[in-house]
């Protein structure tokens, strides 16, 4: 995971359409609370406004095209997911607890809420999973402050994922264990093992890249060692782990 350094201005369909559709939500909401919060309505959401195809094109250019969380390629093969960080439907705090309704709601539309993911770290690990440090400081509601909540997950739009996480090899750990680091290895699954062969493979490249320079021959160790620059820069596969590994 690296950072992720969207544009200052959010697509135009979020600062229309979106901002009338988050009116319409809080309004919904301010007239029966109990009822969302009891589960007995539920909000519908518009894939066509925070999914439209303006959307993901910025996330595609502001993430080089890489997963938020796992840093893989999938545009060659996926359109990917339009991820909520903070859950729009529902939440939970720990594995296997119950979905908390109603979720996010108001920040449905939210640039600041959108990354692109792949379909498995959104869909089979990530989820519904939102776990605070301190659950009390949750905002339940758009009258209420989620600047003042202490998220465990890392936002890769706001934190700054090296500081937390690096690697051994191919495998990421929490530098000097913070809980922060952790709890992001573990809920997004990128000690998975598909995952990891992926990055053993990458790093067969670097490896053999950093012999050829070691070796010293030339031309090809001129060549290597400018490869080696430019995997290690933010719009290349798995940079993160390609910095922590050469240096």
């Amino acid at each position: 995971m690296i950072r992720v350094r969207k544009s200052a201005v959010p697509p135009e369909v979020l600062r229309t359409k979106g901002a009338r559709a988050r009116r319409a939500l809080t309004a919904a909401y301010s007239r029966a609370p109990r009822s969302y919060q009891s589960g007995r309505k539920s909000f519908e959401f518009d894939s066509g406004i925070y999914a439209h195809e303006t959307v993901k094109q910025a996330l595609r250019e502001a993430q080089h095209d890489k997963c938020a969380f796992c840093e893989s390629n999938f545009a060659h093969i996926s359109y990917g997911d339009v991820e909520h960080f903070r859950p729009k439907g529902g939440w939970s705090q720990k594995e296997g607890e119950p979905l908390t309704q109603p979720g996010y709601y108001w920040l449905v539309y939210e640039w600041a809420n959108l990354f692109l993911s792949c379909t498995l770290c959104n869909q089979k690990f990530k989820s519904n999973l939102f776990p605070l440090q301190t659950p009390t400081r949750r905002a339940r509601s758009h009258q209420d402050e989620v600047s003042l909540e202490d998220p465990l997950l890392l936002d890769p739009a706001v934190d700054e994922p090296e500081a937390f996480i690096s690697f051994r090899k191919e495998v990421p750990y929490a530098l000097k264990g913070n809980r922060r680091g952790r709890t992001t290895i573990h809920i997004l699954g990128l000690q998975r093992a598909e995952l990891a062969e992926q990055r053993r493979k990458h790093l067969d490249h670097v490896q053999s890249l950093r012999d050829l320079v070691d070796i010293g021959v030339e031309p090809y160790a001129t060549r290597a060692r400018k490869l080696l620059q430019r995997m290690q820069h933010d719009s290349e596969e798995y940079a993160a782990m390609t910095r922590a590994f050469l240096r």
